[in-house]
């Protein structure tokens, strides 16, 4: 019989989740679309949740992850931070490591 192992790694702060796999995606997609709106639609995933995820985000880190431009005539926008960009590579990197960690221990369970 083949088994695989699967796991999830998030980090928590004392209220709330702060950053897991999903809200890599929304940075990333905030970072290179400009937009939450563009990157809420690109993830299938309402506005408001959106932006209630980017909102956690600024609450819970040292300062904002991304700031955001009011809309108006020339349109609103958002960008990820120098503090967000680096949250984002560490986490990043750290969801490789965990995924290599899940890979070795799947070979050890195998093996035996």
């Amino acid at each position: 019989m083949s088994f695989r192992l699967h796991g999830r790694l998030w980090l928590e702060g004392p209220q709330d989740r702060f950053m897991g796999i999903g809200r890599l995606e929304l940075l990333e997609k905030i970072h290179r679309l400009g937009s939450i709106s563009r990157a809420a639609q690109e993830m299938q995933m309402s506005y408001k949740r959106a932006w209630d995820l980017v909102s956690s985000l600024n609450q819970q880190a040292r300062e904002p992850l991304v700031s955001t431009q009011a809309g108006g005539k020339r349109g609103g926008g958002a960008l990820v931070t120098p503090a967000g960009l680096a949250l984002m590579q560490e986490f990043a990197a750290l969801q490789a490591r965990f995924q290599a960690f899940l890979a070795l221990e799947e070979k050890r369970l195998l093996e035996e």
